[in-house]
């Protein structure tokens, strides 16, 4: 026996006779298709017979079908390839990179490489301010390297190391280039040792410093032919710039400086000839007046800064003086000039003394201790 109290599922609504689809309705959707594709294959088969009537448009094609690669090289530029349409690449080698090809290509550069410049580093120089070549300045004799420094192709390694050899003894002057051991000159004019008459001089120190000595002395008198720097010969013989900068007057020889390689040359003198300067009658007269011009200025150096000292002190106690009348008349102690008791306090000054630190004439009230300076005229 069924059970009567499980629920059943109820029967499905009619369906709707509108919904129906009728025979004539199939037939104008069945000849609408075949109409549709008739046409598309008729536009087909016209587009693979005739060309574009625009050139660089590429043909239709089927779909599903990629296009060939002769329509996308001609096709036109697209809006963005119109803004970063690539340069032409120059002859020269500091140019645009040839990276960019021909417009008749679609291969192109990405855009961070199109303003890529090429250089070459071989051929840049370090002017200090920055890696520059021969083309940037063709005026700057620093930039163009000499031929010399470079070993010709035609030359063997053994036969550029001599020249480099030659060309070092030629500029130092030494070896088979030396002046002193010439058979050309003669003995009777040829220089020598200002001190043991030797012909091996420093032909360096003769071009440049006008002496003729020779390796040996210089090590043997070295208090003499020392060099001094143009920071010591202005402190200890008190020579000015422009004297120091007078080759005729001086002379000097200029050497890198050790400490830094930008800054300027180092001037380096003969201590015999800075003292024959300074110790002569063009300058001090000895070295006693030198001493004594020293002295002098070692001593308007120190009244300078004491003085400079005792000012900043006397404005210092101003200073003070004043604050500290501020601060007791704001703390209730009435005017300025009013006796502690009560009444009015009246001055009373004593003899002007001379102040040892100033010099200025100073005189105190006997009762509050106030000090007044006096101008005499």
């Amino acid at each position: 026996m069924a059970d009567t109290t499980r629920p059943t599922t109820p029967p499905s609504a009619p369906r709707s006779r509108a919904m129906d689809i009728t025979p004539e309705q199939v037939r104008r959707m069945e000849e609408s298709r075949l109409k549709a594709k008739a046409l598309r294959s008729q536009q087909d088969s016209a587009s693979r017979t005739t060309q574009p009537s625009r050139p660089g448009y590429p043909v239709t094609n089927l779909a599903g079908q990629k296009r060939p690669y002769s329509a996308v090289a001609t096709a036109p530029p697209t809006h963005r390839d119109a803004r970063a349409t690539p340069l032409k690449p120059s002859g020269s080698t500091n140019g645009l990179a040839s990276m960019q090809q021909d417009d008749s290509t679609d291969i192109r550069a990405a855009r961070k490489f199109q303003k890529y410049v090429e250089y070459d580093f071989s051929k840049m120089t370090d002017t200090k301010g920055g890696f520059m070549t021969a083309e940037d300045d063709p005026h700057n004799k620093a930039l163009h390297a000499p031929e010399a420094e470079g070993k010709p192709a035609n030359m063997t390694l053994k036969e550029w190391e001599r020249q480099q050899l030659q060309r070092k003894l030629r500029d130092a002057r030494a070896g088979p280039f030396e002046p002193g051991l010439s058979v050309l000159d003669k003995r009777e004019i040829t220089k020598k040792c200002r001190e043991c008459g030797s012909l091996e001089i420093d032909w360096e120190w003769e071009e440049v410093l006008h002496c003729c000595v020779c390796y040996t002395c210089k090590e043997k008198f070295a208090e003499k032919y020392s060099l001094l720097t143009k920071t010591e010969a202005k402190d200890d013989y008190l020579l000015t710039d422009p004297e120091l900068r007078d080759a005729g007057l001086l002379p000097h020889l200029e050497k890198p400086n050790p400490h830094k390689s930008t800054w300027n040359n180092m001037m380096l003198y003969l201590r015999f000839q800075v003292e024959e300067y300074a110790f002569g009658e063009r300058k001090w007269g000895s070295a006693e007046a030198l001493d004594e011009e020293f002295e002098r200025r070692v001593k308007e150096t120190r009244e300078r800064k004491e003085k400079k000292f005792r000012s900043k002190l006397n404005e210092l106690k101003k200073r003070t003086r004043v604050d500290a009348y501020k601060r007791a008349r704001g703390g209730g102690g009435g005017e300025f000039g009013d006796a502690m008791g009560g009444g009015r306090h009246e001055h009373e000054w004593g003899r002007s003394v001379e102040d040892a630190e100033t010099g200025m004439m100073k005189k105190a009230c006997v009762e509050c201790g106030m000090e007044v300076e006096e101008l005499e005229f």
